[in-house]
């Protein structure tokens, strides 16, 4: 999504910076208009430039993942503690964390989940997530506002290339909760048009077909083989409402899932 998002702003007249883990990648922003910079946010420390990254910066915008399926040893929060101490250090006070629904847990209910539940998640990540989200929104030197999206889709990416052909799949009823990448620069643009900090905001096409119903109709209209789906266990699952962005933020969503 970052991409995407620079260019948006570009677009609007906006100076952006950008980072990126890998040196192969700064051509490809510097190419798009952005100023790149080459950092890696740890626990342990920030590599790379990270003075002259928040330099003369109003708003930043922190979007990366926790990155814990590839190497579960990894402290999320703990580098975003990191990145905290240096938004303290620097001029920047306005803060948007992408966050994620993971924060809620799945259960055989399929609990309806809006900004004022309390964040219950029972996974590694989405534990992580829910710490970095506490500090950063905690943080009295900063205003941190948290947009929780859905499944990411659009740009060439839908998961069901993942799922097609593949058999014992969990939770065939469990309600899907996804979001084109266009309704979600919708969403970050509405923030900042409407200088709303200090907010936490969930994110999700407000409609949420079984798992099993929309992925096969996906595989059917990609030609792809379909996925099969395990019913001898109880579905778990959830339904994440957008009502808040809709309601404060005037968010249409344009794009269907």
């Amino acid at each position: 999504m970052g991409l995407p998002l620079a260019k948006m702003l570009l677009a609007e007249g906006v100076a952006v910076k950008g980072s990126t883990t890998s040196a192969d990648r700064l051509p490809l922003l510097r190419d798009a208009g952005v100023d790149g910079f080459q950092l890696k946010i740890a626990s342990e420390g920030i590599e790379g430039g990270i003075e002259g990254f928040l330099r003369e910066t109003e708003l930043l915008i922190v979007d990366f993942p926790p990155g814990l399926r590839r190497n579960p040893q990894l402290d999320y929060s703990g580098a975003i503690g990191k990145l905290a101490d240096a938004i303290e250090a620097s001029g920047v006070r306005k803060v948007i964390f992408v966050s994620s629904i993971s924060v809620y847990e799945e259960t055989e209910s399929f609990p309806i989940y809006t900004e004022d539940t309390e964040p219950n998640a029972t996974s590694a990540s989405g534990k992580e997530i829910v710490s970095a989200e506490k500090m950063l929104l905690e943080n009295s030197i900063f205003n941190t506002t948290i947009i929780r999206f859905g499944g990411l889709i659009g740009a060439g990416r839908q998961p069901v290339k993942y799922l097609a052909g593949r058999s014992g799949l969990a939770n065939p009823l469990g309600p899907v909760n996804l979001i084109h990448l266009k309704d979600c620069l919708q969403v970050i643009q509405k923030v900042l048009e409407n200088d709303l900090f200090g907010e936490v905001y969930n994110a999700v096409y407000p409609l949420n077909p079984p798992r099993e119903k929309y992925y096969t109709e996906k595989a059917r209209e990609a030609g792809l083989e379909l996925p099969q789906f395990d019913h001898s266990h109880p579905s778990k699952g959830k339904i994440i409402s957008a009502s808040k962005v809709m309601r404060e933020l005037g968010v249409e969503f344009q794009q269907a899932i």
